[in-house]
């Protein structure tokens, strides 16, 4: 009898932290504050649906670091609390880090549920996106500005305004030929930018097209192609000193956090036959 009583005491002893030591999955709300309570020398993974772009602490008694869509938490000091923000491409998730307390007591991990998307509706015929009203665009579209004037380029980009409504977002440009050679013109390639670093605030740069210093200061991890729904070009040939207008409409998903989007136009080619670079702008939305 006593032989099994020190037995299950060995037991109960062994699986008890284990038990309450917790992986805990959490919704995805940007209005909830998550407690996420923490141990010294032990780390607390949070890891969500999508990758991680940028993260915010506000102490240094945690050591907060990231990998792709991974967060890694690990308390530094033992009776400190504070918070933490992180973005993604979707959403901000809210935490408060509580004070390092005992391991048996820590979130192991927490598993972000990603955001609910809305449920797919069963059809023959997929829908079709509503087409979009001119008088919609010209009165609804936002100007988009730009902090510096023409440089010295032969061929610059001015986004004048976009549109946006149900997932779809149209933006119009008018290309200027500044160079000594007829430019041939095409669509642009479009790219959403993820991962972005920049030397200000992208808050106070929303419906801003940023000007060629600091499209240059940007720190990118990967460009993502967008899908493109509809372009048209007013030209296909730009002569030297003229210019010619455009629009091209596509897909991007809402987000309440800036999102910095890339156009890609032919490289210039010169009268010997060499070209440069692409033509770029890059706009924040």
């Amino acid at each position: 009898m006593k032989r099994a009583f020190i037995t299950f005491a060995l037991i109960q002893a062994i699986f008890m932290p284990a038990i309450a030591q917790k992986i805990e999955t959490g919704n995805s709300d940007r209005k909830q504050i998550i407690h996420l309570k923490t141990a010294l020398d032990h780390l607390t993974i949070i890891e969500l649906g999508e990758p991680v772009l940028q993260v915010a602490s506000g102490s240094p008694s945690f050591r907060v670091e990231w990998r792709e869509n991974k967060v890694f938490v690990q308390p530094t000091e033992p009776k400190t609390r504070t918070n933490l923000f992180i973005w993604t491409a979707t959403q901000r998730l809210n935490y408060e880090l509580e004070p390092a307390g005992s391991v048996g007591d820590m979130d192991f991990a927490v598993d972000q549920l990603p955001v609910r998307s809305n449920p797919v509706v069963s059809s023959k015929t997929p829908p079709q996106p509503a087409p979009t009203n001119i008088s919609d665009v010209l009165l609804e579209a936002k100007p988009v500005r730009l902090q510096s004037k023409h440089g010295s380029k032969p061929i610059e980009v001015r986004i004048s305004d976009l549109y946006e409504n149900d997932g779809h977002l149209l933006v119009h440009y008018t290309l200027f030929n500044y160079g000594t050679d007829t430019y041939a013109v095409r669509a642009p390639e479009v790219f959403q930018l993820h991962g972005v670093r920049a030397m200000q605030s992208l808050y106070g740069l929303t419906n801003f097209q940023l000007s060629d210093e600091q499209a240059s200061k940007l720190k990118i991890e990967r460009r993502i192609p967008v899908k493109v729904i509809e372009q048209k070009v007013q030209s296909k040939k730009i002569a030297p000193g003229g210019s010619a207008t455009g629009f091209v409409s596509f897909e991007v998903a809402s987000s309440s956090e800036p999102t910095v989007l890339s156009f890609e136009f032919p490289a210039v080619t010169n009268s010997a036959s060499r070209s440069g670079p692409p033509v770029a702008a890059y706009l924040v939305r």
